[in-house]
């Protein structure tokens, strides 16, 4: 028997036990709801990539602020969680595993170029993650991976999208050219726009005279260029990384070589301390871009960011004029946004949903995503760079030198050809 007193101790005991769970709960919830929002990456912010890497970095940095100043994601602050991946493929499974094992992120965004990539989307389809990734080539026709999207503007046929506009042009001209040689470095990004330099070659009729890889770690690049050279063809496409282009670029002057067009899909020739090392050696090629601050490309909020980014880049020893990579890290943080705000989750299957079903705008225009990721239209730029007489950085903010030749309907200048008459 229990006496009066005691069973009033024990009944309110009992009823305290719930009482104390429900605000024991919801001091976690508030204490949750107080914690940032965790969205983990990896950037190429030291090796041949930081060129674009950092730039990257910091425009991201832009949105972490901007998103905050409005109050954040779901009543939280956003934090950025990142590391270095030293433009080394090898670093990067560590990273995203740190990233959601030790770090605990909520989200964990794709690091930039396909190199890099290519060894997270293993990690991401493994813990059923989504997975938004920065200029990567054709990494999901493979994986067929339904929580992938791509913030590139290739299309859905990433791989010949690169160079498409290149063999446009040159099927433009009068005779039209006969022949073409490929060179590619033997890497993802390569190998990937190599293919579909090929598909574009036999779309157009023309004679694959030379097609080959190079080694990434070729540092001479005469010998290639002599081998094209001796091919004799009327184009060339070169696909290439940042350090590649650069000896590239340098081989063919010293050397000589003229081909009636050349370029197509070269890394690096976007960065503004490339260009600026170049100079005057830039004249005739002609390159992938994927975006500049011409009047068909001022799309609502684009130039406020790089205005933003320029003032800030001044102390941040980066890219200073941030036309190539930092409008596009900054618009795919802008897709998470979009699609967090509407599901009102951080739920990766509610928010791959939303991102496949629906058009996003960004700083960069409305985007749209197809069935693996790849944006459903192509807006791949081919320019060429055209009477540049120094190393001035300010040269390369007078888009009259670098008109936009593809596509149609964004088309800003006519191409020099050949590649000779752009030379003198």
């Amino acid at each position: 028997m229990i006496r009066t007193s005691n069973r009033r101790g024990f009944l309110w005991r009992c009823a305290a036990v719930p009482a104390a769970f429900a605000v024991g709960t919801l001091l976690a919830a508030a204490a949750q709801a107080q914690e940032p929002i965790k969205i983990g990456f990896s950037m190429a912010l030291t090796g041949p990539l930081a060129g674009a890497g950092a730039p990257a970095l910091l425009a991201m940095k832009i949105w972490e602020d901007d998103v905050n100043k409005k109050g954040g994601l779901l009543g939280r602050k956003v934090q950025l969680v990142y590391f270095d991946d030293k433009s080394n493929p090898a670093e990067v499974p560590g990273i995203y595993t740190k990233l959601l094992d030790v770090d605990k992120v909520d989200i964990i965004m794709g690091p930039y170029a396909s190199t890099q990539i290519a060894p997270a989307m293993p990690i991401a389809i493994q813990r059923n993650k989504l997975l938004i990734s920065l200029f990567g080539t054709g990494i999901n026709d493979n994986f067929k991976y339904n929580r992938y999207f791509s913030m590139i503007p290739t299309g859905p046929n990433p791989k010949p999208s690169f160079t498409k506009g290149f063999f446009e042009i040159a099927a433009a001209q009068n005779p039209k050219p006969q022949t073409v040689a490929i060179a590619a470095a033997d890497a993802e990004f390569g190998r990937n726009v190599q293919e579909g330099a090929r598909e574009n070659a036999k779309a157009a009729g023309l004679k694959i005279v030379y097609d080959r890889n190079y080694p990434p770690t070729t540092t001479d690049f005469a010998p290639i260029v002599r081998a094209i050279q001796a091919t004799n063809p009327d184009i060339v496409v070169i696909c290439s990384y940042p350090l590649d282009s650069v000896g590239m670029v340098r081989a063919i002057n010293e050397i000589g070589f003229k081909p009636k067009l050349i370029g197509g899909g070269m890394v690096g020739l976007q960065f503004t301390a490339i260009k600026q090392q170049l100079g005057p050696l830039l004249n005739g090629f002609v390159n992938y871009e994927t975006w500049l601050p011409v009047k068909s490309m001022q799309y609502p909020g684009v130039l406020d960011l790089v205005a933003k980014y320029q003032e800030r880049a001044k102390g941040e020893k980066v890219d200073p004029l941030g036309y190539y990579l930092p409008p596009w890290s900054y618009a795919y943080l802008q897709v998470l946004e979009q699609a967090v705000n509407a599901t009102k989750s951080l739920d990766d299957e509610k928010l791959a949903d939303y991102i496949r079903n629906n058009t996003i705008k960004t700083v960069i225009g409305d985007v749209k995503f197809g069935p693996i990721g790849e944006w459903t239209e192509s807006r791949f730029l081919q320019v060429q760079f055209q009477n540049i007489s120094g190393n001035d950085m300010k040269e390369f903010t007078d888009m009259s030198k670098q008109p936009v030749l593809a596509p149609a309907n964004l088309k800003t200048g006519e191409v020099i050809y050949p590649f000779e008459k752009a030379r003198k």
